[in-house]
């Protein structure tokens, strides 16, 4: 091709009727997915892969290539439709052996409440407005069998406690330290196998696949709609029981913790300051309310703001991670702390992942409760939010349970 790299590239997005199981839909290779409670889209194949060393680059290349396609959409007023690029960042572009990815698909299944659609994209001739056929089922994984990370739990524990060290002696405020866990499976693991588990267990996360890395996430980075930005904030945590009254008690625990309001605190702060030059009219609430979730409630936060112009979901995204809430606070210090004491390549956990279309709007999750599937095997990532009254045996039984999701979903009958 010559001039832009999308010269020739044209898209058409067309209502169909409801297309059943979008999970169904998703092919073996080269799929993806982003999904809550009953909507969000699946796609397969790739008109275009893109790898890039930051978001900010990522944006500048999606703003010229979204420029050039032709694009044809029966449904112009709905969220999702259109071309799209889907796409999993790195934590620490400066601290990682892999790089961020973006994704065209050459077809997309969306459903917004009672709205359903096919986008096709293609190179040169007209885009078929066939559904994709259908591909063999999801495989349950075989017997999983897990081993150490980056290092054992007791030794996990060691480098919590030499942070909390590090904060009370006033070197920072907050630290994120991650932990993982891998497991191994007699054959190559079915990532829709996964997918089709948390999006049913886990309706008011986000659950995503792009380009191997595969979760289901509680927390929203931001979403851009129309120039209207929310940003959910989650920080605190405590694991659910198997007792209704025992978890109402818990919650209400959560509700009044000084440390984890604390840590909460930060992490509010952090995306509100990092929002401001790109917004206006922003609406951060008074107090966190508990979210609720199968294994574990969180502290959360719904940050609401208006974009300024020509701020797409990317520039947000750019200026939001890393949060404190996966990073630290001061960031700097923090990022420096976890690249010296965590002894991990996190990769693409803890940051950006979703989609963005034509015009700058999307949606960018942060990639917690998730796993790197490659081949038979899949490296699970936690993280637990480091303050000055952390007690290490408690932050790893949180990293234990944010790892539940994962687990759940390899050994699920």
């Amino acid at each position: 091709m010559t001039g832009e790299p999308s010269a020739g590239v044209r898209a058409r997005t067309v209502a169909i009727d409801d297309p059943g199981d979008l999970v169904a839909r998703l092919p073996r290779r080269q799929g993806l997915a982003w999904l809550r409670r009953d909507e969000g889209m699946v796609a397969g194949g790739e008109v275009i892969r893109r790898e890039f060393a930051s978001i900010a680059e990522a944006d500048e290349w999606w703003e010229r290539y979204a420029a050039g396609i032709a694009v044809e959409n029966d449904l112009p007023g709905v969220f999702g439709t259109g071309p799209l690029a889907f796409g999993s960042f790195t934590f620490d572009p400066h601290h990682t052996a892999q790089r961020s990815v973006l994704v065209v698909p050459q077809w997309i299944l969306g459903r917004r409440g009672r709205q359903h659609w096919l986008t096709r994209v293609s190179s040169g001739e007209e885009p078929s407005t066939e559904l994709p056929a259908r591909d063999s089922a999801p495989e349950r994984p075989g017997q999983v069998s897990y081993g150490d990370g980056a290092m054992s739990g007791p030794a996990w524990e060691s480098v919590v406690a030499d942070a909390v060290r590090r904060i009370r002696n006033g070197d920072l405020a907050k630290v994120v330290l991650a932990r993982d866990l891998i497991a191994t499976t007699p054959d190559d693991i079915d990532y829709r196998w996964l997918v089709a588990q948390l999006a049913s267990a886990y309706q008011l996360c986000w659950t995503y696949h792009v380009d191997g890395l595969v979760g289901a996430s509680p927390e929203m980075l931001v979403r851009r709609e129309n120039g209207l930005v929310t940003s959910r904030v989650l920080a605190g945590t405590i694991q659910r029981t198997a007792d209704e009254e025992a978890d109402r008690a818990l919650a209400a625990r959560l509700s009044r913790s000084s440390k984890d309001l604390g840590e909460h605190d930060y992490a509010v702060a952090s995306v509100a300051d990092a929002l401001t030059p790109l917004c206006s009219g922003m609406n951060v609430p008074d107090a966190p309310y508990v979210l609720e979730l199968p294994n574990v409630f969180h502290l959360a936060t719904d940050v609401a703001a208006a974009a300024k112009p020509s701020v797409s979901s990317l520039t947000l995204a750019t200026a939001l991670h890393p949060s404190a809430a996966v990073c630290g606070t001061p960031t700097d210090a923090a990022r420096l702390l976890i690249r010296e004491l965590e002894g991990l390549d996190r990769g693409r956990y803890s940051g950006p992942v979703g989609w963005v279309d034509a015009h700058g709007d999307g949606e960018w999750a942060i990639a917690l409760r998730c796993g790197r599937i490659e081949g038979n095997t899949a490296q699970l990532y936690a993280g637990c939010g480091v303050v000055a009254d952390s007690n290490p045996e408690a932050e790893l039984m949180e990293s234990m349970a944010k790892l539940v999701p994962m687990r759940d979903a390899l050994e699920a009958d």
